[in-house]
């Protein structure tokens, strides 16, 4: 329900403030809804790592998605964007969503996000509040909205390191694979795992700079219905620097006669694991998916401020975070462990012996019926006999009185 809709009902969930405390909230430049976020989503995570196995490898997932406002004119930085997702309309009026998640390959949780506005002063819609102080959170967030992605991938994964999130590698598509976004990476002491784009940028193999068409077309190929066609290793070289990396070619499903190039600086993963690993990928995909059509992402908020836009969204990621800790939890029994831990504790307070006790309770009653009919002796007899009939260590458990009358 949107919060116009909850205040308009007869009993409001809102019902003690109005909604301009929400909107002045939301347009303070003050608050710093970056750290808000990353505070929650550390939370879910811890929560969500005692669930996986110490096996199954996490990972930052990274990517960006369309962030349209339609006549956005006036609205703070908007600004004509290009949108490689849509075949039909290329150009839109609105922001590129940049975000980096933390997954496990079951449960994604949004860590810190961007919304960037174009580089180009003419493809702006609107300028920055001048007003803003620069050094404050606003000041900061509206410059972050100028840089690059691949300049901003950096300052977000020591955000989510300084967290302790716990995550080794760093999954990404072709569109932010670059050599100097992966040795940057590396020297965070993280592993990149990406998909690579056939174009002009050259690896060092078998001695020499080599792009992947040529690497592809100068190896021998693996026969048969392999998972995979083609692994080589190689330097991705950059000014001076270099990491050692795999690159893993792989049969592309939509056109046969085509490859797909995936990357990493994990040598100790096999082919197998590459391909497993970089498939983790797709749940962010999911995740801008679910936050469009279901969590509003782009049509409940109209504010024109880029603070207020910021802070809409930040919301938007808690209430994923709160579903995904959910299902989690509905899911997944071993969210149930403390639950089942108490229970399994008040189980285990009665004993066998107590329960042998209190069959011998049931057999006291049963034997004292009038209508059997007997008599207080013959009642005795069976009732020492029963007990005579148990293994010694449970005569003394539970009768130890009979057990000193007869030693």
């Amino acid at each position: 329900k949107s919060m116009f809709e909850d205040m308009r009902s007869k009993e409001p969930l809102a019902a003690n403030f109005s909604k301009d405390t929400v909107y002045r909230l939301m347009n303070m430049a003050c608050v710093n809804w970056q750290t808000f976020l990353l505070t929650v989503a550390a939370a879910a995570v811890s929560f969500i790592a005692h669930l996986t196995s110490d096996e199954r490898r996490c990972a930052f997932v990274i990517d960006d998605t369309m962030f349209t406002r339609r006549y956005g004119e006036k609205v703070e930085l908007c600004s004509t964007v290009y949108d490689h997702a849509d075949t039909k309309e290329k150009y839109k009026i609105g922001f590129r969503l940049l975000t980096l998640a933390f997954t496990d390959g079951y449960s994604l949780i949004p860590l810190c996000f961007r919304h960037l506005a174009s580089r180009k002063k003419e493809l702006r819609k609107r300028e920055s509040n001048p007003g803003i102080d620069g050094r404050s959170c606003g000041g900061r967030i509206r410059k972050e909205a100028l840089m690059k992605s691949n300049d901003l991938i950096l300052p977000m994964l020591k955000r989510a390191l300084s967290f302790g999130i716990p995550a080794r590698h760093v999954l990404f598509d072709c569109w932010f694979a670059n050599p100097v976004t992966i040795i940057k990476i590396a020297e965070l002491g993280l592993m990149t795992v990406c998909r690579l784009k056939n174009g002009k940028a050259k690896y060092l193999f078998d001695g020499g700079k080599s792009t992947l068409s040529h690497i592809y077309r100068s190896c021998r190929k693996r026969p048969g219905k392999s998972r995979y066609l083609l692994s080589v290793e190689v330097m991705v070289c950059q000014s001076g620097d270099s990491v050692p990396a795999r690159i893993v070619y792989i049969r592309d499903r939509g056109n046969r006669k085509k490859w797909i190039a995936l990357l990493s600086t994990d040598m100790s993963l096999s082919e197998e694991e590459i391909i497993t690993l970089y498939g983790k990928r797709w749940d962010i995909e999911v995740f801008f998916k679910m936050c469009k059509s279901y969590l509003r992402l782009t049509g409940e908020f109209r504010q024109l401020s880029y603070d207020a836009i910021t802070a809409h969204t930040t919301i938007i990621f808690l209430r994923y975070i709160m579903l995904a800790v959910e299902r989690r939890k509905q899911n997944d029994p071993r969210s149930l462990a403390e639950l089942f831990f108490e229970i399994y504790d008040q189980v285990g307070d009665i004993r066998f012996e107590k329960a042998m006790q209190l069959i011998l309770s049931l057999l006291h009653d049963i034997l004292h019926n009038p209508l059997i009919g007997l008599t207080e002796e013959q009642m005795d007899m069976i009732h020492t006999e029963f007990i005579m009939g148990l293994p010694d260590f449970l005569r003394f458990c539970i009768a130890p009185d009979i057990m000193k009358q007869i030693t």
